[in-house]
């Protein structure tokens, strides 16, 4: 409306000069009008002006707030990320089996002998006819004689049977050695299991093969005058460069045996049975729960909403440098009009 005044008074000089006249001549009517008006709208156009220069500021803000939210989140996500790959989660996975390849059992009898072995199923085991007797050896057996890994000057002599296969039948390995006499205090007898039976028959070098697997798996003992059910289970580590390694776990239970033998002897029976505990092959692996496909997709929507807050900013701050600037035109413009 200002502008349009002030185009009025360029385009008519006599009207002005006719209006400056009238004002001389009635002064208390026509100056008072011109003083209100004078006053009023600029006032009025002055804090509607604040008011939005006010919230355009209050609004900067908040996004220059959202933009240093936005930063220490992006902060975060790094640091978490590298903990995260730094530090793996184990994960446990179980996978059923009816037939495991059947491990092998390297025994160190020493001085005992092997009486007999038998796979039976379902759990039944028969009793004993003649105990301390040799007896039926149905099961697969390999004698081998090898250098301690640990020493290489001592030979050692192991027996190395095959172990049981079938888990839905519960088939379990039942065997029974006899030591005539013994100078220790403690009889028993040390043996440890590896992972496939078959694999030590197709080996090459079998002495290599029990040197490494004395290396690799760890040896238990069974002692005498008892009978030791060992029920084992299997579990398959995956390392970081991708290889697997294999470790029996072991539940034992050791039941005393009532020697029934009329004679009294100074000879020791040692009876162990061998069953898988459960069809279920554990697995372990180390995963990395940090997905990088995750974090640069929120890394992308983060720098996203640090552009968009960026460019408000901008045209904010335009907006407002506008602002001032109409704002100081229009004064200018009144301040002529009324000079």
């Amino acid at each position: 409306q200002l502008s349009e005044d002030v185009e009025g008074v360029s385009e008519n000089p006599t009207d002005e000069r006719e209006g400056e006249m009238e004002v001389h001549e009635d002064a208390n009517s026509v100056i008072l009008p011109d003083s209100e008006l004078g006053t009023t709208a600029p006032s009025l156009r002055f804090s509607k002006t604040c008011l939005k220069n006010v919230f355009s500021v209050i609004l900067l803000f908040i996004y220059l707030l959202l933009m240093a939210v936005a930063v220490f989140l992006v902060y975060q996500t790094i640091n978490d990320f590298r903990e995260k790959f730094k530090h793996p989660v184990m994960s446990v996975s179980y996978k059923e089996v009816f037939l495991y390849d059947a491990p092998g059992i390297a025994f160190y009898p020493g001085k005992a002998r092997l009486l007999s072995c038998k796979h039976h199923y379902y759990d039944h085991i028969p009793p004993l006819i003649n105990p301390g007797q040799p007896g039926d050896i149905e099961c697969t057996t390999q004698r081998i004689n090898y250098t301690d890994p640990f020493t290489n000057q001592t030979m050692k002599y192991a027996l190395v049977v095959q172990g049981p296969r079938d888990v839905k039948k519960k088939e379990l390995v039942f065997l029974q050695f006899h030591l005539n006499e013994t100078d220790q205090d403690f009889s028993a007898i040390d043996y440890l299991l590896f992972s496939s039976f078959q694999e030590f028959i197709n080996s090459p070098e079998k002495a290599e093969f029990m040197k490494d697997c004395e290396s690799s798996y760890s040896s238990w003992k069974f002692s005498g005058g008892f009978r030791t059910w060992v029920k084992m289970s299997l579990v398959k580590t995956k390392e970081e460069d991708g290889s697997e390694t294999v470790e029996f776990k072991q539940e034992t239970s050791v039941v005393n045996y009532i020697d029934q033998r009329t004679k009294q002897r100074s000879d020791q029976l040692f009876f162990v049975v061998f069953e898988w505990k459960d069809p279920f092959i554990q697995t372990v692996q180390d995963i990395i729960t940090a997905n990088p496909w995750n974090m640069i997709a929120l890394l992308c929507g983060i720098f996203l909403a640090l552009f968009k807050a960026a460019d408000f900013a901008k045209l904010s701050v335009k907006w407002m440098i506008k602002i001032r600037k109409r704002h100081l035109k229009r004064r200018s413009q009144v301040m002529n009009h009324i000079s």
